[in-house]
C-alpha cells in the first residue's frame, strides 16, 4: 500500500455561452449540431448529448442569436441557458418523454390486433373476408405515420447532412413496406393468391405485404427510445442539485453593528456576515469574531468536525455546529469553492465520452450497406426478370429482413431486466454508459467518510496513565461530555453509558468550544479535551501521558485526554467506525483483478490506518474536492479505467469525471445524480455485485447484438436469392426477437446462488 500526497489544483475561468439544445435523439445529432456551430467564424463548440447542452466559445453573449440560428439550421431547437435555470431543457425533455409515451401506447395497442389479424387470416383461410388487407392497412397507418414520426424526422435531418443511422433504416423500412402493401392492395389483381393470402404463398415480395413487420419494428424502437430518453433525463440533474445547496440569503452586519438579511448574490468582498449555529456559510471567508465547530465533511471529506476561531479560513457551504461566528468574505458568488465545484462537475459531465451505443456504431456502416444492397439486388432482378414487381418485392424483402427488430430489442430488454434485477439487489443502474464502463474498469477508487466508514465517531480504546481506575475515569469523562453537541463528545457519552447506566452530576460546568469541557465531578476538578485545552488549563503531561498521546495519534485516531485534579489519567482514542463490509468488499474486488485506491480529504495518518485495515493498494490523502477530479484524471491519463465510489457533494465532481461513478444511497442527492450507478443497500459488497451485474448485462447485450446481426447476415442472402417468402420472414423475425428476450431474461437469476 502506498500513500500519495494531494496534487496542487489551479482553476481558471473563461467566458463562454451555453445553449440548451432540444430535439437530439442520438449522438449523431449532437455531432451534427457541433459541426454546424463550429462552422461559425472563430467559434469552438462542444455539444454534450447526455446533458443536451452546447458550450460555445468565441462568440459574445450579445450575439447568442447567431449560435441559436446555426442550431436551428441543423434542424434542432436551442435557447440560451441562464444561470442555473434548467426550466427550458426540463420542459423540452418532459414533452419529448410524454410524446414518446403516447406514441408507444398507440403503436402497441394497434400492433397487437394487427399481428393477430394478419396471422389468423393468413393461416386460417375460412376467416378471410373481402378487403381484409384494407383493415390491416388502416390499423397500420397511424403506426407508420404518426407513431413513427420521430424516426422519419430524424431521417430527414440525416439526409440533409448526408448521414444515415438506425432511424434511417427504421423509417425507410416502414415506409417501403407500408407503401408496397398499399400498392398491392390497390393494383394487384383480385384473383392473385398473394392478394388474398398476403403471407407465405407467393415467392418473396410477390403481391405480399409486411404490415405487421413494419408495425412491430416501430413499436419496439419506440419502446427503446422512450426508455433511453427517461434515463438520459437524469444526467443533467446534478447541476441543479449543486445549485440548490448554495445559501440563498445571508445575515449581513452593517457598519452601525445592526444586522440585515440580504440575498447572497448581493454580497461583496470584505462584507462581514453573521452565521448562527445550524446555518451554512454563504461565502468563503475569514473568521473575525467568535469560536465554533464546523461540519466540513460536505466540502473537504473530513470525518471529524473542525474547530475554528478568529483568523481561521472557512468555506462556503460548510455548516456551523455551535457558536456565533462573524465572517469577512474573501470570495463570493461564482468564486466560492462551492460554485467552483459546480463548475467542475459540469465540466466533468461535459468531458464524458459521448460514444454511441454499440448498435448505432455498427449500424452506421450496416444501414448504408443494406440500403445499397437492396437497390443493387432490385436492379439485378429487374435486368434478369420479365416481371418488375417480383424484382421490387425481392428488394423490399432484403430491406425488411434487415430491419433491426431484434437489434432494437437487444439493448433495451437486457437493460430493463438487468436494471430490474439490480433494483432487487439494491443496485440502480442509470443507463448503458455505466454498463460499458463497468466492462473495462481496472481501478476502483473509494472515498472514506460515509463510504468505507459509517461517518459516526466511536471510542476505540482507552489508555490508562499509571495506576488509574479506567471505569471511574470513563464515568467522569461521560459526565463532562453529557452537555456536548460535538460528535466526539457524543461518542464518549455513548461509550460511557454502555458501562454506567447513570452518570454523576457536574458542578461549575464549562463547555470550551473547539477544545473540550471542564467541571467539578465528585468534588474533583476535571478537564477533558485536546492538548491545547490541557495546556491552557495548566495540566502538565508526563512522559507516560506523552507516550499515550503519540500512540493514539500514530494510529490515526483523534486523542482526547482526561485530567483529574491537574493530572492526566487516561487518553481516549476516538475514530470513525469502519464498515464491516469494507474489508471483504475490497478483498473481493482485488480477487477480480481490480486495483483499489482510497481517496480522501482526511489526514494522512487516519487515511493510512483505514487503508491498512481494508487492504487497499494505494492511499491518497488530504485531497480537496477539486484535487479529487485531478487525481481521477491523472489515473485515466496513465491508462487506467476508473470507477469512483463516494457519497458526498465533495465526491460529485469526481463521480462525474470517473469512467464509472457509484454513489452510496446514504450520501447526498448530488452525489447520487452525478453517479452512473446508485448503491441502495448499505453494504459495500454491493459494489462487487454492481460490477458483476453490469458486466453480465453488458455481455448479454453484446450476445444479443451478435445474434441480431448474425440473423441479418444469414437472412439477407436468402432473401436476395428470392427464397424467403413473407411467412418465413415474419417467423424468423419473431424467433429472433424471442431469442433476444429469452437471453435477456436470464439476468433475472443473477446473484440467486449467493443469497
Amino acid at each position: 500500500m502506498t500513500t500519495t500526497p494531494a496534487p496542487h489544483t489551479s482553476t481558471s475561468s473563461d467566458e463562454y455561452l451555453e445553449l440548451d439544445v432540444g430535439g437530439m435523439t442520438c449522438s449523431a445529432c449532437s455531432s451534427a449540431v457541433e459541426r454546424k456551430l463550429n462552422k461559425l467564424d472563430g467559434v469552438t463548440a462542444s455539444v454534450n448529448f447526455a446533458t443536451e447542452r452546447a458550450l460555445v466559445t468565441g462568440i459574445p453573449p450579445e450575439r447568442a442569436q447567431l449560435a441559436i440560428d446555426a442550431v436551428r439550421r441543423a434542424g434542432y431547437s436551442a435557447a440560451v441557458r441562464s444561470g442555473d435555470d434548467d426550466s427550458w431543457s426540463l420542459r423540452a425533455t418532459e414533452m419529448r418523454i410524454s410524446s414518446l409515451r403516447r406514441r408507444l401506447a398507440v403503436a402497441a395497442l394497434l400492433t397487437i390486433p394487427l399481428c393477430d389479424l394478419t396471422i389468423l387470416l393468413a393461416l386460417v383461410p375460412g376467416f378471410r373476408f373481402q378487403g381484409w388487407q384494407a383493415v390491416c392497412v388502416l390499423l397500420a397507418l397511424p403506426i407508420v405515420t404518426w407513431a413513427a414520426w420521430p424516426f422519419h424526422r430524424a431521417t430527414v435531418r440525416g439526409l440533409r447532412r448526408g448521414t444515415a443511422s438506425m432511424d434511417t433504416l427504421v423509417s425507410l423500412g416502414s415506409i417501403v413496406s407500408f407503401g408496397w402493401a398499399v400498392y398491392t392492395l390497390l393494383f394487384a389483381p383480385s384473383d392473385s393468391p398473394g392478394y388474398w393470402l398476403g403471407f407465405g404463398v407467393t415467392p418473396a415480395g410477390a403481391d405480399s405485404i409486411y404490415l405487421d413487420v413494419a408495425a412491430g419494428m416501430i413499436t419496439f424502437q419506440l419502446g427503446g427510445r422512450y426508455f433511453e430518453t427517461r434515463s438520459r433525463r437524469r444526467a443533467g440533474d446534478v447541476l441543479n442539485a449543486i445549485g440548490n445547496l448554495a445559501v440563498r440569503t445571508a445575515r449581513l452586519r452593517l457598519p452601525d453593528g445592526t444586522e440585515e438579511v440580504v440575498p447572497s448574490t448581493s454580497l461583496r468582498i470584505d462584507d462581514v456576515v453573521v452565521v448562527l449555529p445550524g446555518e451554512r456559510m454563504p461565502v468563503d471567508g475569514e473568521i473575525v469574531e467568535g469560536r465554533s465547530t464546523l461540519d466540513t465533511s460536505s466540502m473537504t471529506g473530513e470525518s471529524a468536525p473542525t474547530e475554528v476561531e478568529v483568523g481561521h479560513a472557512v468555506i462556503g457551504g460548510t455548516t456551523n455546529i455551535a457558536g456565533r461566528l462573524c465572517v469577512r468574505a474573501t470570495a463570493v458568488g461564482a468564486h466560492t469553492r462551492l460554485a467552483q465545484m459546480a463548475a467542475l462537475t459540469e465540466d466533468a459531465q461535459r468531458r464524458k465520452a459521448r460514444a454511441q451505443t454499440v448498435a448505432d456504431k455498427i449500424s452506421s456502416i450496416f444501414v448504408p450497406v443494406v440500403i445499397a444492397l437492396a437497390i443493387m439486388i432490385t436492379a439485378i432482378w429487374i435486368v434478369n426478370e420479365t416481371e418488375p414487381g417480383r424484382a421490387v418485392g425481392i428488394g423490399i424483402a432484403v430491406l425488411i429482413i434487415a430491419c433491426p427488430c431484434a437489434l432494437g430489442l437487444a439493448t433495451p430488454t437486457a437493460l430493463m431486466v438487468g436494471i430490474g434485477r439490480g433494483g432487487q439487489l439494491g443496485i440502480l443502474i442509470k443507463g448503458q454508459d455505466a454498463l460499458e464502463a463497468s466492462g473495462v474498469i481496472d481501478t476502483v477508487v473509494f472515498d472514506k467518510t460515509g463510504t468505507l466508514t459509517t461517518g459516526q465517531m466511536k471510542v476505540e480504546r482507552i489508555i490508562a496513565i499509571g495506576t488509574v481506575d479506567v471505569d471511574d475515569a470513563l464515568r467522569i469523562a461521560g459526565a463532562l461530555e453529557t452537555g456536548s453537541e460535538h460528535p466526539v463528545g457524543r461518542s464518549i457519552v455513548e461509550h460511557a453509558r454502555t458501562r454506567h447506566a447513570e452518570l454523576p452530576g457536574v458542578a461549575d460546568f464549562r463547555a470550551l468550544t473547539g477544545m473540550g469541557a471542564s467541571g467539578v465531578v465528585d468534588g474533583r476538578s476535571c478537564v477533558i479535551g485536546n492538548q491545547r485545552l490541557l495546556a491552557e488549563s495548566g495540566v502538565v503531561l508526563d512522559d507516560a501521558a506523552e507516550a499515550a498521546l503519540d500512540e493514539v495519534l500514530s494510529s490515526g485516531a483523534s486523542a482526547i485526554t482526561l485530567s483529574v485534579d491537574g493530572t492526566a489519567v487516561v487518553v481516549l482514542a476516538v475514530t470513525d467506525t469502519l464498515k464491516e463490509s469494507a474489508e471483504p468488499a475490497v478483498a473481493t474486488l482485488r480477487s477480480l483483478g481490480l486495483r483499489t485506491v482510497l481517496l480522501t480529504g482526511d489526514a494522512a495518518r487516519i487515511a493510512e490506518s483505514i487503508g491498512r485495515q481494508v487492504g487497499v493498494d494505494r492511499v491518497i490523502a488530504e485531497v480537496l474536492p477539486a484535487d479529487k477530479v485531478r487525481v481521477i484524471d491523472e489515473l485515466k491519463a496513465s491508462g487506467h479505467r476508473v470507477a469512483m465510489v463516494g457519497d458526498g457533494i465533495n465526491d460529485s465532481a469526481a463521480l462525474a469525471a470517473a469512467d464509472l461513478g457509484m454513489a452510496m444511497v446514504q450520501g447526498t442527492d448530488i452525489a447520487m445524480k452525478a453517479a452512473d450507478i446508485i448503491l441502495v443497500r448499505d453494504d459495500l459488497r454491493v459494489v462487487v455485485d454492481a460490477v458483476l451485474l453490469s458486466r453480465k448485462t453488458l455481455r448479454t447485450i453484446r450476445g444479443n447484438l451478435v445474434w441480431a446481426f448474425g440473423y441479418n447476415i444469414a437472412a439477407i442472402p436468402i432473401a436476395a436469392l428470392g427464397f424467403l417468402n413473407p411467412l418465413i420472414a415474419a417467423a424468423a423475425m419473431a424467433l429472433s426477437s424471442v431469442l433476444v428476450i429469452s437471453n435477456s431474461l436470464r439476468l433475472r437469476t443473477f446473484g440467486a446462488s449467493r443469497r
